[in-house]
């Protein structure tokens, strides 16, 4: 990206992912997330994050976790939900530095002693993530209710978010879930990049590299939020390819005409 840099007298590419975590522009949906997440943690039980594909999901709350002190959470971070129940269980147990057993049951009763050490011991407060849980199997969403269910169902021991697409939702409003959708105590969905974040999020980006806040022509504002869907990732691709053709065809400045052109040639990748 030395070509964005120089002809565009960047420090860097403001579209990557070389940002600085500390310096991120803070969307409507992150602001959302983080205060539903803040609630969630102080009430624990089930969280459902749901959202497109490249709208923050997964980023917001990997950042609200690297927030939390470490030696009064221990979080486990599952990715892998197209898995059988055997294979989610495994996951669980080697998480919690368990020994994977041949057995569910063996496997159930250790992960809930393991939990409830670590709770009422340690005082260590537990936060499992399962990201892409449009994937799971129906067995695995019923073992869950069950998984947390501590004290005849008296206490919340655990703090589990459920991240995944839209699906998600729809899944769990069928009879067939109705528990484990009565423990949800936090839903938020992304809705993805609004045409104020957009711009917002453009601005920051290139005052945070040293760029001068003209590269893009107005018109550009107009047609962004047609064209990325609401997807921070989308847009940073479109952008990074714009500032790439820019410097190519050596323009001083990015209009709609330009961005189009951008937009064709991802589409050809």
């Amino acid at each position: 990206m030395k070509m964005i840099r120089s002809y565009w007298n960047m420090q860097f590419n403001p579209f990557s992912k070389e940002i600085d975590v500390n310096k991120l522009y803070k969307t409507q949906d992150f602001n959302e997330a983080i205060t539903r997440l803040n609630f969630l943690h102080d009430t624990q039980g089930f969280g459902l994050f749901t959202g497109f594909s490249g709208t923050g999901k997964t980023f917001t709350v990997n950042y609200y976790l690297n927030t939390l002190s470490s030696s009064l959470h221990k979080v486990i971070y599952l990715p892998l939900s197209s898995v059988t129940v055997m294979d989610f269980f495994r996951s669980m147990c080697i998480a919690l530095n368990l020994e994977t057993k041949t057995s569910k049951s063996k496997m159930f009763y250790d992960i809930q002693d393991t939990i409830k050490r670590l709770v009422k011991d340690q005082k260590k407060h537990l936060i499992i993530v399962i990201d892409e849980a449009q994937l799971l199997k129906q067995e695995i969403l019923a073992d869950l209710k069950i998984l947390f269910n501590f004290d005849m169902d008296s206490k919340n021991m655990a703090t589990v978010i459920l991240m995944g697409l839209p699906i998600l939702n729809h899944t769990l409003s069928k009879g067939i879930n109705e528990e484990l959708k009565q423990r949800i105590v936090m839903n938020y969905e992304f809705s993805g990049l609004s045409k104020e974040d957009i711009k917002g999020y453009i601005s920051d980006r290139l005052h945070l590299v040293g760029a001068k806040p003209d590269i893009f022509t107005e018109n550009v504002y107009e047609a962004l939020p047609n064209l990325i869907n609401g997807s921070i990732r989308k847009l940073n691709v479109l952008l990074t390819r714009a500032l790439t053709l820019g410097a190519i065809e050596k323009v001083d400045f990015l209009d709609e005409n330009l961005i189009m052109k951008a937009t064709n040639d991802i589409n050809l990748i």
